[in-house]
């Protein structure tokens, strides 16, 4: 039985699944990942993406925050990948409950996924500190260097910047998700950031399934290890939910 027969198995027999995925979910979708060999944190910039994406540097340096979350944070024309939308399809089928990403692209709901936990946030949103009034990403785009509402307030993205706490209610909701879950699929993630990473020790499942290009700390625990792309993986799965 090969690894895709195992993971349509597993998917087959279980009604309550949970996906957690990371940047390689939307790697294959054109978007850079953070820590690869060719990431943005292997390029060479002024300040290190790290400084750049920190809350501190956002309030010391705005213009040159901007300069680069717009070059390299919002990929314009991004679509969703056979990840994306296979997930999509097990929610569909009544077979996922949850989508839990660290990934800020909004390519999940993009692709019809409904229950989205984004714990870092999107690049579809963004507020003015001052008023709350809503924009979405066209508008920080096209701003000439710092968006500004129509009130006067500066627009902050609604992504979590170093420095900044995630939100409670998400995080309260992933970890009831995950608690409650008789499968969690992890794809596409190192499960080096905290506390996202975290999350994954609230799992008291029966199946915990790893799909990941390299070797993440949790290969041990895995039921079923799947060493590879996801979008290639989740691709294979069969569409009808029963494995048929």
């Amino acid at each position: 039985m090969t690894n895709i027969d195992k993971l349509t198995r597993i998917i087959s027999v279980t009604s309550n699944i949970v996906f957690f995925g990371g940047a390689g979910v939307s790697t294959e979708s054109g978007i850079p990942d953070f820590r690869s060999t060719d990431g943005l944190y292997s390029q060479k910039w002024k300040y290190p993406p790290e400084t750049i994406l920190s809350h501190s540097f956002y309030e010391q340096h705005t213009s040159e925050f901007y300069k680069f979350y717009k070059e390299k944070m919002i990929i314009a024309g991004a679509r969703p990948n056979k990840a994306h939308y296979k997930l999509a399809e097990l929610e569909k089928a009544g077979k996922l409950k949850a989508v839990i990403t660290q990934n800020i692209d909004g390519l999940h709901q993009m692709a019809g996924s409904r229950e989205v936990l984004e714990l870092h946030g999107s690049v579809k949103r963004n507020y003015c500190q001052k008023c709350g009034r809503l924009y979405d990403e066209n508008f920080i785009l096209q701003s000439p260097d710092i968006p500004k509402c129509l009130c006067g307030g500066i627009v902050k993205p609604d992504v979590v910047l170093y420095e900044e706490g995630l939100s409670g209610d998400t995080l309260s909701s992933a970890v009831y998700y995950i608690e409650h879950a008789d499968a969690l699929i992890i794809g596409g993630t190192s499960l080096a950031v905290y506390p996202a990473a975290g999350l994954i020790d609230y799992f008291r499942g029966e199946h915990l399934v790893v799909i990941n290009r390299a070797p993440t700390p949790r290969d041990g625990r895995a039921t079923l290890l799947i060493n590879g792309s996801i979008g290639e993986i989740m691709g294979e799965v069969p569409v009808d939910p029963s494995g048929q």
